[in-house]
């Protein structure tokens, strides 16, 4: 029976399969080696000024503080080693995880000997910055897949962090035998257990098939968040939906951004299954599909919306230009030349909108408080005066644009929506409009057909200048620090002269978070329009040949760019003369002195609270940073409460804002609550009178038709009476 002891001897053809395997390990040593060479001896200076070990220093630092991190920018380790740069590029999954294993190794050599309790080695985690120009996700296809792409765009939506195991140890149902460390693939991918238990021991019956199971408490895990990432609003074409991309960050790139953030990503453009399966449970697609995501290397946020991206692209050829122009003696009349040179007329409008563009300086107090820098401006007024033309050009000119008509925005749309993710069915948020347009201008026409209850989500966002969300168990607050240009038409459709301030429908609380309200009025006179028509003919007749701009202006990109630069380096701040001015001025305006006297020789009782005043500091800030200059001086407060006069206080002087800020002549008030007292007497609470009938009743008692509309009006806004039977009966409630 010796024969059975003999193990024997067996033979098989390898084909020379463990030399390739060989080969490929050798090479995979080789260039850790490489990378481990690059974070050891790339060194930032030159031997006369002295230089420093850039990777291995900030290795340590990093470590000895407890972040295990470190980035590395591409352009470093292309000047050190070209095709170790190029490797990362082409198949950056594989060679990753080589730079980490490599900066693992660096850390263990740089940070001995370690205090005792530390000497377990943490993993290391790499970033990846780059300056090379970004591409667009339209632009990722095929042949991008598994490469290293730079993306810009917007987060409009982030998941709660979760934990993603990235070894696990699995244990066999039958047989209890147990695998540890079976290593995970990264990102989104998932795991594959294997099939068959591998221990064969004699006597035993075999183990079944799939009979592991994950034992949860022996996984090593890792943070992981998810983003949604939508394209830039300029970069989208007309008409076009903007695309989204799903982003995957893990470690201590998780939490790193919030929705709304402008961003820049890097990343491996990667592949997942698809999540859809039928009830049966097969895949309802096909096999080869998969849908893309992209697992996060490196993350830019973009702190001050595109202004600083914008300033950061000037050329020193182009920053001595922003500086000449600036100096110019009439900088102001130029630039408000420059906006929407198409339209005619309009130029207090127009230098109004070039302040609103600039914007104030944001102030941060020292008891924690922000005073908002961003000038909001209202345009009223008859169709047909240009006011959606205005508003399509700021959208253009702006760094930062959003543009939404009043009809089609809701309330969730303007400021921010919760949903559900559709993969965790957690609750997750999305940023709007004015969260999108962070650090530029919102533009929002037909202002008056909003509904009532979404013109109120933006109260916070223009004077705060945040959106604080208490829904589905999501608390938080968003930035919003943006510009609010908005356009409206009055009431009746036109302006009618005789109903006063019933053109408007707004309610003193939103009107006075405009900093300047513009009144547009198409009137009939045949010199301007003899001009006009001039106008729009000769734009019309040479739309085809004239393609540059008209001598004097300032065209579009330069002027977005000067904005955007003047916005990054200037914050100007009141001088000492001009913030007296200021304070005289606006004591005698409080007191409606012989400024606000009408023409009757009544005495206009028009309180002008602190927020106007805090406008108009905005838009001297505004004029003073068009010239770049520390301080607003004399010159612009003046030509600041001009602005200030033209729009708001003559709008309130017309007495068509009598909702502005309290509003009319004493004389006006005497006879309005006389007509309610009367009102009051005429009919009881719970009884209900005919409208037509009370205005007639009192027109005969030789009362104004316009002041008892407005009584009834009033009424009406407190909630004293109500409306019934098809607005045709008034009933009294208290």
């Amino acid at each position: 029976m010796s024969g059975f002891d003999d193990p024997g001897i067996f033979y098989s053809d390898s084909f020379g399969g463990d030399n390739a395997a060989d080969e490929g390990q050798a090479r995979k040593s080789q260039l850790q080696r490489r990378f481990k060479e690059f974070l050891r001896q790339y060194r930032v200076g030159t031997d006369r000024t002295g230089f420093t070990f850039k990777y291995r220093d900030e290795l340590k630092r990093h470590y000895n503080l407890g972040e295990y991190w470190i980035e590395v920018e591409m352009e470093d380790l292309a000047s050190f080693d070209e095709d170790l740069a190029d490797y990362l590029y082409k198949q950056p999954a594989e060679h990753l995880q080589l730079l980490e294993e490599a900066a693992k190794e660096v850390a263990d050599e740089v940070t001995r000997p370690r205090p005792a309790g530390d000497e377990v080695l943490q993993d290391i985690q790499v970033m990846l910055k780059s300056d090379a120009s970004p591409s667009s996700i339209r632009s990722l296809k095929s042949d991008t897949m598994s490469h290293l792409v730079k993306i810009p765009g917007i987060i409009i939506s982030a998941s709660g962090v979760r934990a993603k195991a990235t070894r696990i140890s699995v244990q066999c149902r039958s047989c209890r035998n147990t695998l540890t460390n079976v290593a995970m693939r990264p990102g989104l991918e998932g795991y594959a257990l294997p099939r068959k238990c591998n221990t064969d021991q004699a006597g035993r019956p075999k183990c079944p098939l799939d009979p592991y199971f994950i034992m949860p408490d022996k996984c090593k895990c890792v943070d992981f968040q998810t983003l949604k990432l939508q394209e830039l609003p300029d970069a989208v074409p007309h008409g076009e939906m903007p695309r989204h991309m799903q982003l995957y960050c893990d470690r201590y790139l998780c939490d790193k951004v919030v929705p709304g953030n402008r961003v820049t990503i890097m990343g491996i453009y990667s592949i997942k299954k698809f999540g859809l399966t039928a009830s049966r449970g097969r895949d309802r697609v096909g096999v080869g599909i998969r849908s893309a995501y992209i697992r996060v290397l490196g993350i830019q946020v973009d702190t001050d919306g595109s202004s600083r991206s914008f300033a950061g692209a000037v050329t020193p050829q182009e920053e001595e230009e922003f500086r000449r122009l600036a100096a110019l003696p009439n900088v102001y009349e130029v630039i408000s030349k420059s906006i929407a040179p198409s339209i005619f007329g309009g130029t207090d409008m127009k230098k109004a909108i070039a302040c609103l563009l600039f914007g104030g300086s944001r102030k941060r107090l020292p008891d924690g408080l922000t005073r908002r820098g961003d000038i909001n401006l209202l345009m009223l007024g008859d169709p047909g005066t240009a006011k959606s033309q205005l508003l399509k050009f700021v959208e253009k000119c702006s760094p930062i644009g959003v543009y939404t008509s009043g009809k089609g925005s809701s309330a969730a749309g303007l400021t921010a929506s919760v949903m559900r993710d559709p993969s965790s069915r957690n609750f997750i948020m999305e940023g709007g409009a004015m969260v999108l347009a962070d650090g530029g201008v919102v533009c929002i026409d037909e202002f008056d057909k909003m509904r009532e209850d979404d013109r109120v989500a933006i109260h916070e966002a223009m004077e705060q200048q945040t959106i604080s969300i208490a829904k589905a168990g999501i608390t938080t607050t968003l930035n919003s620090r943006c510009s609010v240009l908005a356009a409206a038409n009055s009431v009746f459709g036109r302006w009618d002269e005789t109903k006063g301030e019933d053109n408007i429908d707004f309610m003193p609380t939103i009107l006075s978070r405009f900093d300047m309200i513009f009144i547009v009025k198409d009137e009939h006179n045949e010199e301007r329009d003899m001009m006009l028509a001039k106008h729009v003919i000769t734009l019309h007749v040479s739309a085809l040949t004239q393609t540059q701009a008209v001598e004097g202006e300032v065209d579009l990109t330069k002027l977005k760019k000067f904005i955007a630069y003047c916005r990054a380096k200037c914050g100007p701040r009141l001088s000492a003369g001009a913030a007296e001015k200021l304070k005289n001025r606006y004591i005698i305006m409080r007191s409606g002195a012989r400024q606000h006297e009408r023409d009757s020789d009544r005495r206009s009782s028009i309180p002008i609270t602190v927020r106007q005043l805090e406008a108009i500091v905005r838009i001297a800030e505004a004029l003073s940073k068009m010239k770049l200059q520390p301080f607003a001086t004399e010159a612009d407060v003046e030509e600041a409460l001009r602005l200030f006069q033209v729009s708001t206080l003559d709008a309130a002087l017309s007495g068509t804002l009598s909702g502005v800020e309290g509003f009319t002549s004493q004389e006006d008030q005497e006879l309005l609550s006389r007509i309610e007292k009367q009102l009051k007497r005429r009919f009881a609470i719970g009884s209900q009178v005919s409208e037509h009938s009370i205005i007639q009743d009192f027109t005969k008692q030789k009362y104004p038709e316009h002041a008892i509309h407005k009584v009834l009006q009033l009424m009406l806004r407190r909630g004293e009476i109500q409306h019934r039977m098809q607005r045709k009966v008034l009933y009294r409630l208290k």
